[in-house]
C-alpha cells in the first residue's frame, strides 16, 4: 500500500492550499498538518515556506514533489495490474458521456473493457456537458467524461486526454481557396457551431475572449446539438465549423474537409473523468484506469 502522506503532500503542493487538500481529500487540515509535518521531520527539511495566509514549495518541495508523482503512479499501475490478476469484478456501470467523447472517443475503449470484464454491464448516457454532469449530480450515472473548461464545485476531474479543436470547411466551399484567415476575417464568416452548454463552444468562447470577441461578435447562422449534424450541414452550405480533430480524421483524409487556420488563435481541450467528491473506489475507478492504460491506442 502506497504511503497516503505522499497522496496528503501531492495534493496539498497541487494545490498550494492546506484547506482544499483538506476537502479534496476529506480529511480533517490538522491532520493534513500531521502528515505533511512527519514528511518534514522523515526528511529533516521543509517542504513549504509559510508567508502568512500562502505558502509554495521549497526546493526539497519540489524534488519530492517529482518523485512523489511517479511513485503515486506506480503504484496505481500496480494496483490496476494485481486488480486484472483477480479478475473477479462483477455488477453494472452507468457512464455517461458529452457528445465528442461518446461518438469518437469511448467506442473502441468500451469494446476492450467489455472484452477484459464481460462480468461487467455498461451502459452509456450521451448529453452536453453540463447535461452529464447533471446526471453524475443527480446519481443518474456513476462516472463522467467531459470536455469544457467550467468546473463545478462538488465534482472531481481528473485529466484522461487533450483534443484540438479546429476551423474546418467542406471542400466545396469558396473558403477553401484560403490556408489561413485572420481574427476579423473568421467574424464575417458565415459559422455553425455546437449549441450552448456544450464543451466544444465552451472552449471556442474561452479562446475568443483572450482577443475581446464575444460571441455576438460572431457571424453564426445555426447552432446544432451533435458534431455529424454540423458536418452534414457544411456539405450543404458555404459556412464554417468549429469541431474536433478526433471527428474530422476520416473526411479530411479523404479530401472532404479541410482545416482553415485562424492565426493567433488556438484551440486545445482536456477530456476528464468526473466524478462526485468523495466517491469511493470499485467499477468506476477500474475503468479509470483501464482508460489509462489503453489511450495511448486512442
Amino acid at each position: 500500500m502506497s504511503d497516503f502522506r505522499l497522496r496528503v503532500f501531492s495534493c496539498v503542493a497541487k494545490n498550494l492550499s492546506f484547506t482544499k487538500a483538506s476537502q479534496e481529500l476529506f480529511i480533517s487540515q490538522p491532520a493534513i498538518t500531521k502528515h505533511i509535518q512527519e514528511l518534514e521531520t522523515m526528511y529533516q527539511t521543509r517542504l513549504f515556506e509559510r508567508m502568512g495566509n500562502k505558502i509554495s514549495l521549497t526546493d526539497a518541495g519540489r524534488l519530492l514533489l517529482e518523485h512523489c508523482e511517479k511513485i503515486l503512479e506506480e503504484y496505481g499501475r500496480l494496483e490496476y495490474e494485481m486488480n486484472l490478476l483477480r479478475n473477479e469484478h462483477i455488477g453494472k456501470l452507468r457512464l455517461g458521456a458529452s457528445t465528442t467523447i461518446a461518438q469518437y472517443v469511448l467506442p473502441p475503449l468500451l469494446a476492450r473493457f467489455i472484452e477484459k470484464f464481460p462480468q461487467v454491464s455498461l451502459s452509456l448516457f450521451n448529453g452536453n456537458s453540463l447535461e452529464v454532469e447533471k446526471a453524475l449530480q443527480e446519481h443518474r450515472i456513476d462516472l463522467a467524461l467531459v470536455e469544457g473548461n467550467i468546473r463545478q464545485p462538488n465534482l472531481k476531474y481528473t485529466s484522461f486526454l487533450q483534443d484540438e479543436l479546429v476551423p474546418v470547411v467542406h471542400t466545396h466551399s469558396k473558403w477553401t481557396e484560403y490556408d489561413e484567415i485572420t481574427l476579423e476575417e473568421f467574424k464575417k464568416i458565415p459559422l455553425v457551431l455546437r449549441e450552448r452548454g456544450s464543451g466544444t463552444l465552451d472552449i471556442l468562447l474561452a479562446a475568443l475572449q483572450k482577443h475581446n470577441i464575444k460571441l455576438s461578435d460572431l457571424n453564426v447562422k445555426m447552432y446544432l446539438g451533435s458534431t455529424e449534424s454540423i458536418k452534414l450541414f457544411l456539405e450543404n452550405c458555404d459556412c464554417l465549423g468549429i469541431l474536433s480533430i478526433r471527428s474530422v480524421n476520416k473526411e479530411l483524409y479523404a479530401g472532404e474537409m479541410k482545416v482553415l487556420e485562424i492565426k493567433d488563435l488556438s484551440m486545445f481541450r482536456e477530456f476528464d473523468f468526473v466524478q462526485l467528491q468523495g466517491q469511493e473506489n470499485g467499477l468506476p475507478a477500474l475503468f479509470m484506469q483501464f482508460a489509462e492504460h489503453y489511450k495511448e491506442k486512442l
